[in-house]
């Protein structure tokens, strides 16, 4: 059975890099009937905190990348969290050293860096002391690479590497082979950046005399100027792009276009198990557009039902804890000028929002001109006198006032809109005072009546 892992550190927050390769994994295993593991690989005493763990696994989650075995839920195979194996990474070096393929070394307590002797003996003199791996001099490590092909290094230039450190704890290198191999992991899909590591590990694996598993380095996400994606090109955690309003499934949906060859470019990635095998992943480095991401995101947005974006949203509204509730209607009728569900937020909240500003543009354009005050005066007549306010009506009223007025539609609609909503780029302005209703619509005219009035006084 295909057995695959992904393993962050829980030492800050979930990277797109690290979910792109999370969701690789994923789908592998799901197109194989296999089995995905989530390990925490928190061997790093200061810096791993639960917190962060909580957060990636929360993140994992609202991707909809679940995995089968894990620290939440267990497993066969467990525990799922370095920091609880650590009495195994013990057995196994000290293994290691029984069989010749390690050794102590020992430390003066006064100064650590110091190695007062090597020895094949546990010491106890009191003194720290670490567990080195013995690299085979002249030997070249192979691995066959199931996207870059046949690698080799040679061991001419490495040195010998600790395995365990001074305070019982592992180094990665050690621990990820222990973990594998353990765990039964048949395939190890990662970062590009983990080459480098590949050997050692080789190493450790003939050294036990056993099987390692199939490796697939993945290129790297890069920033705009060609270099590993990081905080300076902008904002990297999946959480902001939550905070942000992006769809779990958009999220996702790009992630998975970032290097692999797909025949579409908008889908559910839950659809597209089938379609997975890594020979169609791309061997070069891919550049993170956060321009494509919204699109792909206001895409993704459209094919929403209005019950789904309603439901979509108010899960964002109460994740990020914005206070105004905004009606279906009002959703509906926004969604096509946004992209992301804070702008929809943002969009949507003159509707609901009693208390918004008129734009300096509005200002200068049209509420300082000196027909506002007639247009906005005769809206409020035949508004008051409408009795059928639906869109076909609210449009023939607006188009009377015009040619009552001897003025372009364009004046007139445009010195409404701002009046109703304070801005001039609003959703079609005859759906918005449908929406907006017959109270509030006369309410709002009598409000920016005053303004203009004072204004121009």
């Amino acid at each position: 059975m295909v057995r695959v892992r992904f393993a962050p550190s829980p030492t800050g927050y979930l990277h797109v890099g690290g979910a792109r390769t999370a969701l690789f994994n994923w789908l592998f295993a799901r197109k194989h009937k296999g089995k995905f593991i989530l390990r925490i690989e928190d061997t790093d005493t200061e810096r791993s905190t639960r917190e962060s763990e909580n957060m990636i696994m929360n993140d994992l989650n609202w991707l909809g990348l679940f995995w089968d075995e894990g620290p939440d839920i267990g497993g066969d195979y467990g525990p799922y969290r370095q920091s609880e194996r650590l009495h195994l990474y013990e057995q196994y070096a000290y293994e290691l050293v029984k069989e010749g393929h390690a050794y102590f070394a020992v430390y003066d307590k006064d100064d650590p860096k110091k190695v007062l002797y090597t020895t094949t003996q546990e010491p106890t003199d009191g003194n720290p002391y670490t567990v080195v791996f013995k690299v085979p001099e002249n030997e070249t490590v192979k691995f066959d690479d199931m996207l870059k092909g046949e690698i080799e290094f040679s061991t001419e230039h490495m040195d010998d590497f600790i395995i365990l450190k001074s305070n019982g704890y592992p180094v990665y290198n050690f621990a990820v082979v222990i973990d594998d191999h353990l765990m039964s992991i048949t395939h190890v899909l990662r970062g590009e950046d983990h080459i480098s590591n590949t050997p050692k590990q080789i190493l450790l694996y003939k050294a036990f005399g056993w099987e390692p598993p199939k490796f697939m380095h993945i290129p790297l996400i890069l920033g705009a100027d060609k270099t590993p994606l990081s905080k300076r090109h902008g904002a990297t955690a999946v959480e902001h792009f939550r905070k942000e309003g992006y769809l779990s499934k958009a999220l996702v949906n790009y992630l998975a276009i970032l290097g692999w060859s797909v025949d579409e470019e908008i889908f559910d990635f839950t659809q597209k198990i089938e379609s997975f095998t890594p020979d169609k992943i791309s061997n070069k480095n891919v550049v993170f557009d956060y321009q494509k991401l919204e699109w792909v995101n206001g895409k993704h947005m459209r094919m929403l039902t209005t019950e789904e974006l309603y439901n979509q949203f108010e899960e964002w509204r109460r994740y990020v804890g914005a206070e105004k509730e905004i009606p279906k209607e009002v959703l509906e009728i926004c969604r096509e000028k946004v992209n992301t569900l804070k702008q929809l937020y943002e969009f949507a909240l003159p509707f609901v929002d009693d208390t918004y500003e008129y734009s300096q543009e509005y200002v200068e354009k049209f509420a300082r001109k000196p027909e506002t005050i007639n247009i906005i005066e005769l809206a409020v007549q035949k508004f008051s006198q409408l009795d059928n306010y639906d869109i076909s009506s609210i449009e023939k009223t607006l188009r009377e006032i015009a040619t009552t007025l001897g003025l372009g539609t364009n004046k007139v609609f445009q010195t409404i809109r701002g009046a109703l909503l304070g801005r001039l780029v609003t959703p079609g302005l005859f759906e918005s005072i449908a929406v907006l209703g017959k109270e509030k619509t006369l309410s709002r005219l009598q409000r920016t009546l005053e303004f203009v009035k004072n204004i121009s006084a």
